[in-house]
């Protein structure tokens, strides 16, 4: 596991928007961001989930969160200056941004992989992360110090048979970590840099690998240094950097 020791006020003040906030590892991140002191904004497609974590946040009493559904396969440009805009109106700010919402689709050689299917991983692991990010640039510039976290695999650094569309979009997403990293250094307080979970116990994982024993692989909770780190203010200067959380 990623070392780090974390203190317990170390995300006080900050508002942290997390996709896929509803579950595995989207929702442990923002519990345990919440944890920390951090607003945490939560963003995805079920409002039901949402809004079990926001309960989740609420009950132990950390910053209360904001509930965001929010449909990355359909949303439409003019939605995404709506959410911005009212990030801004409420917060004023964003600090930090957790990409975590993503789809497998179907695992499945290329040859028999339709366009639709790939066109659809594509539109809500990359063109909808592209899409936020650089509609909240702006936002993310007006913090002290902000980070853009997101979330890679290691079939996004090399390509494995029947992986398909989903190994292609994570190659996507260390290209455009690192693009945007090349051009905030220097020049924004802004830092991007991307983070492989490793096998992790969520339903994903157990869709990828149906015969898999779940209990082999640890919980998303465990996986979080890595997150708390890149989303905290010791990761200051670190930036283009791509991070293994296990």
């Amino acid at each position: 596991m990623f070392d780090y020791s974390v203190r317990p006020e170390l995300l006080k003040g900050r508002v942290i928007l997390v996709t896929g906030a509803g579950r595995g590892i989207g929702a442990a991140a923002a519990k345990t961001f919440a944890a920390h002191g951090a607003t945490v904004l939560l963003l995805g497609k079920s409002e039901a989930n949402l809004s079990q974590v926001y309960d989740a946040i609420e009950a132990a009493g950390h910053p209360q969160a904001a509930v965001i559904p929010f449909n990355l396969e359909t949303a439409l440009p003019h939605q995404y200056d709506e959410l911005a805009a009212m990030i801004e109106n409420e917060f004023g700010k964003l600090d930090g941004l957790l990409h975590n919402a993503s789809i497998i689709g179907p695992r499945t050689p290329l040859e028999q992989l339709s366009g639709d299917n790939f066109m659809r991983v594509m539109q809500v692991n990359v063109n909808a992360m592209f899409m936020l990010t650089s509609t909240l640039l702006p936002l993310l510039k007006l913090s002290a110090d902000a980070s853009v976290v997101f979330t890679s695999s290691s079939v996004g650094r090399k390509g494995r048979a029947y992986w398909g569309a989903y190994a292609v979009s994570k190659f996507a997403t260390e290209g455009l970590m690192q693009v945007l990293a090349d051009e905030v250094d220097g020049i924004a307080n802004v830092r991007a840099n991307s983070v492989n979970p490793g096998a992790t116990r969520t339903d994903m994982r157990a869709q990828a690998y149906p015969g898999e024993n779940p209990a082999n692989n640890p919980l998303p909770e465990a996986i979080m240094p890595v997150y708390l780190y890149l989303m905290g203010p010791d990761s200051i200067g670190v930036n283009g950097q791509a991070f293994d959380a296990q």
